[in-house]
């Protein structure tokens, strides 16, 4: 049985710069990581290992330094790495991207038989949340979405219930297998890499699949097969704030300045 995890490598926005002039992203000097979220989804996979005895494939779509992410999953606790990487697949959006991810777990899928596909529930540079959705769907899998509890998994019944985390409350929902999960960060912490896993995976042999592997009809696929593409990035303008009178010791004065002001901003009306 096996258990696939969809990993994404993504700069670490902590760090990321805004060129003024071209208005895109400065990504010389940044530091990729593997997306937060997708830890997540990967240590679920590997609890998931450690109880029912399952394999564990991490799957990723990038380009070839994106190795060092997969190499990372090998030493967390993944029993192998699939990097997606061809130039056929660049400038995809995330249609594109979850045909691709889809027909590799597809592929998968022919070798042993798919217990659960987990991916994080969305990428902190896209922020989109549609390639785990786009993945189930195109593979007729369940759809379990903002997972923070797997409350039972029954691999001979073949059937799985989460707790999903909606705004103000949480739903359990009960789905056949094979099932997509997309996962929030409060369903697990990651555990950290044992010195000989790293050593590992230092050396291990990360499976590249390109197109020619794939055989996937190029006009659907990478920027080609994009319906949708960023047109520009920008920083948003900040303006400084104005101080209105003394809100703490006169506060209806302060009030009368700000009514004023919008007025004569014409951003209120009497």
């Amino acid at each position: 049985m096996l258990i696939v995890a969809c990993i994404k490598q993504v700069p670490d926005t902590t760090q990321v710069q805004i060129d003024p002039v071209t208005n895109t992203l400065v990504r010389e000097g940044i530091p990729f990581i593997m997306n937060p979220f997708d830890t997540h989804a990967l240590e679920e996979c590997l609890k998931l290992k450690d109880r029912f005895g399952c394999r564990v494939a991490a799957i990723s779509m990038g380009p070839p330094n994106a190795e060092a992410t997969m190499r990372k999953a090998l030493s967390l606790g993944a029993d192998e790495a699939i990097l997606l990487s061809d130039r056929a697949f660049g400038g995809a959006d995330t249609l594109a991207t979850s045909k691709v991810l889809a027909t590799a777990i597809a592929k998968l899928a022919e070798q042993d038989e798919i217990a659960l596909v987990i991916c994080g529930k969305q990428t902190i540079d896209g922020d989109t949340a549609q390639v785990g959705p786009g993945i189930a769907t195109r593979l007729g899998y369940s759809q379990l979405t903002l997972v923070d509890r797997i409350e039972e998994l029954d691999m001979q019944g073949r059937r799985i219930r989460v707790r999903r985390k909606l705004e103000g409350r949480h739903e359990i929902v009960e789905a056949p297998l094979p099932a997509l999960l997309t996962v929030v960060r409060e369903i697990n912490r990651p555990r950290y890499a044992k010195v000989p896993m790293r050593l590992m995976a230092g050396t291990a042999e990360i499976q590249l699949w390109n197109n020619q592997i794939l055989q996937l009809d190029a006009t659907t696929i990478g920027l080609k097969g994009s319906p949708t593409w960023v047109s520009r990035i920008f920083s948003p303008e900040r303006t400084t704030g104005e101080m209105l009178g003394d809100g703490i010791n006169d506060p209806v004065g302060a009030a009368g300045l700000l009514v004023d002001k919008l007025l004569e901003k014409e951003l209120l009306a009497l």
